[in-house]
Protein backbone atom coordinates (compact mmCIF):
# COMPACT_ATOMS: atom_id res chain seq x y z
CA UNK A 1 0.00 0.00 0.00
CA UNK A 2 1.07 3.56 -0.67
CA UNK A 3 0.37 6.75 1.23
CA UNK A 4 -2.74 8.78 0.46
CA UNK A 5 -0.54 11.53 -0.94
CA UNK A 6 1.23 9.05 -3.25
CA UNK A 7 -2.10 7.92 -4.72
CA UNK A 8 -3.08 11.56 -5.21
CA UNK A 9 0.20 12.36 -6.96
CA UNK A 10 -0.08 9.34 -9.23
CA UNK A 11 -3.65 10.21 -10.16
CA UNK A 12 -2.84 13.86 -10.88
CA UNK A 13 0.05 12.76 -13.09
CA UNK A 14 -2.29 10.44 -15.02
CA UNK A 15 -4.95 13.16 -15.27
CA UNK A 16 -2.44 15.66 -16.67
CA UNK A 17 -1.26 13.14 -19.25
CA UNK A 18 -4.83 12.79 -20.53
CA UNK A 19 -6.02 16.41 -20.23
CA UNK A 20 -5.23 17.58 -23.73
CA UNK A 21 -7.18 20.39 -25.41
CA UNK A 22 -8.73 19.13 -28.64
CA UNK A 23 -10.85 20.68 -31.36
CA UNK A 24 -13.20 22.46 -31.05
CA UNK A 25 -11.27 24.41 -28.42
CA UNK A 26 -14.38 26.02 -26.93
CA UNK A 27 -15.74 22.57 -26.06
CA UNK A 28 -12.59 21.03 -24.59
CA UNK A 29 -10.80 24.01 -23.02
CA UNK A 30 -13.45 24.40 -20.27
CA UNK A 31 -13.03 20.67 -19.48
CA UNK A 32 -9.28 21.06 -19.07
CA UNK A 33 -9.92 24.20 -17.00
CA UNK A 34 -12.31 22.62 -14.47
CA UNK A 35 -10.23 19.46 -14.15
CA UNK A 36 -7.14 21.59 -13.58
CA UNK A 37 -8.59 23.64 -10.73
CA UNK A 38 -7.40 21.11 -8.19
CA UNK A 39 -9.67 19.93 -5.43
CA UNK A 40 -9.19 17.10 -2.98
CA UNK A 41 -9.33 14.32 -5.63
CA UNK A 42 -10.82 12.17 -2.89
CA UNK A 43 -12.99 10.02 -5.17
CA UNK A 44 -10.23 8.90 -7.56
CA UNK A 45 -7.87 8.36 -4.61
CA UNK A 46 -10.48 6.07 -3.07
CA UNK A 47 -10.72 4.03 -6.29
CA UNK A 48 -6.95 3.51 -6.29
CA UNK A 49 -6.75 2.78 -2.57
CA UNK A 50 -9.61 0.29 -2.65
CA UNK A 51 -8.02 -1.57 -5.55
CA UNK A 52 -4.75 -2.06 -3.67
CA UNK A 53 -6.53 -2.84 -0.40
CA UNK A 54 -7.64 -6.03 -2.13
CA UNK A 55 -4.20 -6.86 -3.49
CA UNK A 56 -4.37 -5.52 -7.06
CA UNK A 57 -2.04 -2.95 -8.63
CA UNK A 58 -3.67 0.49 -8.41
CA UNK A 59 -2.51 1.29 -11.96
CA UNK A 60 -5.24 -1.01 -13.26
CA UNK A 61 -7.77 1.37 -11.67
CA UNK A 62 -6.49 4.65 -13.14
CA UNK A 63 -9.10 4.80 -15.91
CA UNK A 64 -11.96 4.12 -13.47
CA UNK A 65 -10.52 6.74 -11.11
CA UNK A 66 -10.37 9.26 -13.96
CA UNK A 67 -13.95 8.41 -14.96
CA UNK A 68 -15.14 9.13 -11.43
CA UNK A 69 -13.29 12.47 -11.33
CA UNK A 70 -14.53 13.53 -14.77
CA UNK A 71 -18.10 12.68 -13.80
CA UNK A 72 -17.78 14.50 -10.47
CA UNK A 73 -16.53 17.63 -12.23
CA UNK A 74 -19.27 17.36 -14.86
CA UNK A 75 -21.82 17.47 -12.04
CA UNK A 76 -20.08 20.51 -10.53
CA UNK A 77 -20.18 22.42 -13.83
CA UNK A 78 -23.93 21.86 -14.13
CA UNK A 79 -24.58 22.43 -10.39
CA UNK A 80 -22.78 25.76 -10.60
CA UNK A 81 -25.01 26.81 -13.48
CA UNK A 82 -28.14 25.81 -11.55
CA UNK A 83 -26.92 27.63 -8.42
CA UNK A 84 -25.57 30.63 -10.37
CA UNK A 85 -22.37 30.14 -8.36
CA UNK A 86 -19.54 32.60 -9.12
CA UNK A 87 -16.66 30.57 -7.64
CA UNK A 88 -15.42 27.00 -7.68
CA UNK A 89 -12.21 26.15 -5.80
CA UNK A 90 -11.42 29.84 -5.54
CA UNK A 91 -11.64 30.46 -9.30
CA UNK A 92 -14.37 31.50 -11.71
CA UNK A 93 -16.91 28.81 -12.49
CA UNK A 94 -17.04 27.57 -16.09
CA UNK A 95 -20.25 29.42 -16.96
CA UNK A 96 -18.81 32.65 -15.53
CA UNK A 97 -15.51 32.33 -17.37
CA UNK A 98 -17.21 31.33 -20.64
CA UNK A 99 -21.02 31.29 -20.76
CA UNK A 100 -23.97 29.09 -19.79
CA UNK A 101 -24.24 27.34 -23.15
CA UNK A 102 -20.57 26.40 -23.05
CA UNK A 103 -20.97 25.07 -19.51
CA UNK A 104 -23.90 22.89 -20.52
CA UNK A 105 -22.23 21.47 -23.63
CA UNK A 106 -18.79 20.93 -22.08
CA UNK A 107 -20.48 19.25 -19.12
CA UNK A 108 -22.35 16.92 -21.49
CA UNK A 109 -19.07 16.01 -23.18
CA UNK A 110 -17.52 15.21 -19.78
CA UNK A 111 -20.33 12.78 -18.97
CA UNK A 112 -19.75 10.96 -22.26
CA UNK A 113 -15.98 10.95 -21.66
CA UNK A 114 -16.53 9.33 -18.27
CA UNK A 115 -18.46 6.44 -19.87
CA UNK A 116 -15.78 6.04 -22.56
CA UNK A 117 -13.10 5.45 -19.92
CA UNK A 118 -14.86 2.29 -18.71
CA UNK A 119 -14.45 0.85 -22.21
CA UNK A 120 -10.81 0.18 -21.27
CA UNK A 121 -12.01 -2.70 -19.08
CA UNK A 122 -13.20 -6.06 -20.39
CA UNK A 123 -15.78 -8.72 -19.69
CA UNK A 124 -17.45 -8.86 -16.28
CA UNK A 125 -15.28 -6.03 -14.95
CA UNK A 126 -16.57 -3.66 -17.64
CA UNK A 127 -20.15 -4.82 -17.12
CA UNK A 128 -20.04 -4.42 -13.33
CA UNK A 129 -18.31 -1.03 -13.48
CA UNK A 130 -20.72 0.32 -16.11
CA UNK A 131 -23.75 -1.03 -14.23
CA UNK A 132 -22.63 0.57 -10.95
CA UNK A 133 -21.74 3.84 -12.69
CA UNK A 134 -25.11 4.11 -14.48
CA UNK A 135 -27.02 3.50 -11.24
CA UNK A 136 -24.85 6.02 -9.38
CA UNK A 137 -25.05 8.70 -12.08
CA UNK A 138 -28.85 8.50 -12.07
CA UNK A 139 -28.95 8.72 -8.26
CA UNK A 140 -26.76 11.83 -8.37
CA UNK A 141 -29.27 13.43 -10.77
CA UNK A 142 -32.13 12.42 -8.46
CA UNK A 143 -30.28 13.92 -5.50
CA UNK A 144 -29.76 17.17 -7.38
CA UNK A 145 -33.47 17.34 -8.22
CA UNK A 146 -34.40 16.78 -4.56
CA UNK A 147 -32.01 19.60 -3.69
CA UNK A 148 -33.72 21.94 -6.17
CA UNK A 149 -37.20 20.91 -5.00
CA UNK A 150 -36.34 21.54 -1.35
CA UNK A 151 -35.55 25.21 -2.06
CA UNK A 152 -39.25 25.97 -2.56
CA UNK A 153 -40.64 23.61 0.08
CA UNK A 154 -41.34 24.53 3.70
CA UNK A 155 -41.94 20.98 4.93
CA UNK A 156 -38.60 19.25 4.23
CA UNK A 157 -37.86 16.60 6.86
CA UNK A 158 -34.51 15.53 8.25
CA UNK A 159 -35.01 12.06 6.72
CA UNK A 160 -35.65 13.57 3.29
CA UNK A 161 -32.59 15.77 3.58
CA UNK A 162 -30.32 12.87 4.51
CA UNK A 163 -31.64 10.89 1.53
CA UNK A 164 -30.93 13.86 -0.73
CA UNK A 165 -27.29 14.18 0.35
CA UNK A 166 -26.87 10.40 0.17
CA UNK A 167 -27.87 10.50 -3.49
CA UNK A 168 -26.24 13.80 -4.42
CA UNK A 169 -22.88 13.15 -2.75
CA UNK A 170 -22.47 9.92 -0.78
CA UNK A 171 -23.28 7.37 -3.50
CA UNK A 172 -20.40 8.62 -5.67
CA UNK A 173 -17.93 8.19 -2.78
CA UNK A 174 -19.41 4.74 -2.16
CA UNK A 175 -19.19 3.80 -5.84
CA UNK A 176 -15.54 4.88 -5.98
CA UNK A 177 -14.66 2.41 -3.25
CA UNK A 178 -16.76 -0.40 -4.69
CA UNK A 179 -15.15 0.11 -8.10
CA UNK A 180 -11.79 -0.68 -6.52
CA UNK A 181 -13.26 -3.95 -5.26
CA UNK A 182 -14.69 -4.75 -8.70
CA UNK A 183 -11.35 -4.13 -10.44
CA UNK A 184 -9.60 -6.28 -7.82
CA UNK A 185 -12.23 -9.01 -8.39
CA UNK A 186 -12.85 -9.37 -4.67
CA UNK A 187 -15.97 -10.94 -3.13
CA UNK A 188 -19.37 -9.30 -3.48
CA UNK A 189 -19.55 -9.11 0.33
CA UNK A 190 -16.33 -7.09 0.50
CA UNK A 191 -17.45 -4.89 -2.40
CA UNK A 192 -20.68 -4.15 -0.55
CA UNK A 193 -18.82 -3.41 2.69
CA UNK A 194 -16.60 -0.93 0.89
CA UNK A 195 -19.74 0.66 -0.56
CA UNK A 196 -21.27 1.03 2.92
CA UNK A 197 -18.05 2.50 4.27
CA UNK A 198 -18.10 5.07 1.48
CA UNK A 199 -21.81 5.80 1.80
CA UNK A 200 -21.53 6.69 5.49
CA UNK A 201 -18.32 8.61 4.95
CA UNK A 202 -19.94 10.47 2.06
CA UNK A 203 -22.90 11.56 4.20
CA UNK A 204 -20.47 12.81 6.87
CA UNK A 205 -18.50 14.60 4.14
CA UNK A 206 -21.59 16.42 2.80
CA UNK A 207 -22.72 17.41 6.29
CA UNK A 208 -19.24 18.80 6.83
CA UNK A 209 -19.51 20.66 3.51
CA UNK A 210 -22.82 22.18 4.64
CA UNK A 211 -21.22 23.22 7.92
CA UNK A 212 -18.22 24.80 6.18
CA UNK A 213 -20.54 26.62 3.77
CA UNK A 214 -21.89 28.53 6.76
CA UNK A 215 -18.86 28.65 9.05
CA UNK A 216 -15.85 28.09 6.78
CA UNK A 217 -12.96 30.49 6.22
CA UNK A 218 -13.44 32.29 2.87
CA UNK A 219 -9.66 32.14 2.35
CA UNK A 220 -9.55 28.35 2.46
CA UNK A 221 -13.07 27.13 1.62
CA UNK A 222 -12.73 27.79 -2.11
CA UNK A 223 -16.42 28.56 -2.60
CA UNK A 224 -18.60 31.47 -1.62
CA UNK A 225 -19.21 31.17 2.13
CA UNK A 226 -22.95 31.42 2.81
CA UNK A 227 -23.86 30.19 -0.66
CA UNK A 228 -26.44 27.74 0.70
CA UNK A 229 -28.02 30.51 2.76
CA UNK A 230 -28.21 32.83 -0.25
CA UNK A 231 -29.92 30.04 -2.22
CA UNK A 232 -32.34 29.32 0.70
CA UNK A 233 -31.22 25.68 0.83
CA UNK A 234 -32.81 23.61 3.59
CA UNK A 235 -29.58 22.12 4.92
CA UNK A 236 -29.22 20.04 8.08
CA UNK A 237 -28.18 23.24 9.88
CA UNK A 238 -31.43 24.93 8.85
CA UNK A 239 -33.65 21.95 9.74
CA UNK A 240 -32.07 21.56 13.18
CA UNK A 241 -32.33 25.29 13.88
CA UNK A 242 -36.00 25.19 12.92
CA UNK A 243 -36.56 22.15 15.14
CA UNK A 244 -34.71 23.47 18.20
CA UNK A 245 -35.38 27.21 17.96
CA UNK A 246 -37.93 29.22 19.91
CA UNK A 247 -41.12 30.29 18.07
CA UNK A 248 -39.52 33.70 17.52
CA UNK A 249 -36.32 32.17 16.15
CA UNK A 250 -38.34 29.83 13.92
CA UNK A 251 -40.29 32.74 12.46
CA UNK A 252 -37.14 34.80 11.90
CA UNK A 253 -35.45 31.89 10.17
CA UNK A 254 -38.47 31.15 7.97
CA UNK A 255 -38.84 34.80 7.03
CA UNK A 256 -35.17 35.15 6.11
CA UNK A 257 -35.32 31.99 3.99
CA UNK A 258 -38.15 33.51 1.93
CA UNK A 259 -36.25 36.57 0.72
CA UNK A 260 -33.41 37.32 -1.70
CA UNK A 261 -31.86 40.65 -0.66
CA UNK A 262 -29.55 42.48 -3.05
CA UNK A 263 -26.85 42.48 -0.37
CA UNK A 264 -27.03 39.09 1.39
CA UNK A 265 -24.27 39.77 3.96
CA UNK A 266 -26.68 40.73 6.75
CA UNK A 267 -28.87 37.73 6.00
CA UNK A 268 -25.87 35.38 6.19
CA UNK A 269 -24.68 36.90 9.47
CA UNK A 270 -28.11 36.72 11.12
CA UNK A 271 -28.75 33.14 10.06
CA UNK A 272 -25.33 31.83 11.10
CA UNK A 273 -25.90 33.48 14.49
CA UNK A 274 -29.25 31.66 14.72
CA UNK A 275 -27.51 28.38 13.85
CA UNK A 276 -25.24 28.88 16.87
CA UNK A 277 -27.90 30.14 19.27
CA UNK A 278 -30.31 27.29 18.56
CA UNK A 279 -27.60 24.66 19.03
CA UNK A 280 -27.88 23.65 15.36
CA UNK A 281 -24.18 24.12 14.63
CA UNK A 282 -23.22 21.82 17.53
CA UNK A 283 -25.83 19.20 16.58
CA UNK A 284 -24.58 19.19 12.99
CA UNK A 285 -21.02 18.55 14.18
CA UNK A 286 -22.31 15.64 16.28
CA UNK A 287 -24.13 14.22 13.26
CA UNK A 288 -20.91 14.41 11.25
CA UNK A 289 -19.17 12.45 14.00
CA UNK A 290 -21.98 9.86 14.09
CA UNK A 291 -21.75 9.04 10.39
CA UNK A 292 -17.95 9.01 10.51
CA UNK A 293 -18.09 6.40 13.31
CA UNK A 294 -20.63 4.37 11.31
CA UNK A 295 -18.19 4.33 8.41
CA UNK A 296 -15.31 3.18 10.59
CA UNK A 297 -17.47 0.43 12.15
CA UNK A 298 -17.98 -1.09 8.68
CA UNK A 299 -14.21 -1.44 8.28
CA UNK A 300 -14.09 -3.94 11.13
CA UNK A 301 -15.94 -6.53 9.06
CA UNK A 302 -13.62 -6.32 6.05
CA UNK A 303 -11.29 -9.25 5.47
CA UNK A 304 -8.18 -7.11 5.10
CA UNK A 305 -5.12 -6.53 7.26
CA UNK A 306 -5.13 -3.99 10.08
CA UNK A 307 -2.64 -1.70 8.34
CA UNK A 308 -5.00 -1.44 5.38
CA UNK A 309 -7.97 -0.72 7.66
CA UNK A 310 -5.86 1.94 9.38
CA UNK A 311 -5.07 3.64 6.06
CA UNK A 312 -8.76 3.81 5.15
CA UNK A 313 -9.58 5.14 8.62
CA UNK A 314 -6.80 7.73 8.36
CA UNK A 315 -8.30 8.91 5.08
CA UNK A 316 -11.67 9.34 6.76
CA UNK A 317 -10.20 11.16 9.75
CA UNK A 318 -8.29 13.57 7.50
CA UNK A 319 -11.45 14.20 5.51
CA UNK A 320 -13.38 15.17 8.62
CA UNK A 321 -10.65 17.54 9.79
CA UNK A 322 -10.66 19.47 6.51
CA UNK A 323 -11.22 23.22 6.26
CA UNK A 324 -11.82 23.27 2.51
Amino acid sequence: MHSIEKYREEFISYLESKALVQEPVNLYEPITYILGLGGKRLRPVLVLMATEVFGTDYKKALDAALAIEVFHNFSLVHDDIMDDAPLRRGSKTVHEKWDINTGILSGDAMLINAYQLFENYEGETFRDLAKLFSKTALQVCEGQQYDVDFETRDDVTETEYLKMIEYKTAVLVAAALKMGGIIANTSVADQDSMYEFGRNLGIAFQLQDDYLDAFGDPETFGKQVGGDIIENKKTFLYLKALEKGTPQQQKELSDLFSIQPNDPSDKIQTITTLFVETGSSELTQKEIETYTKKAFAVLEGLKITDDKKNLLQLFGENLMRRKV
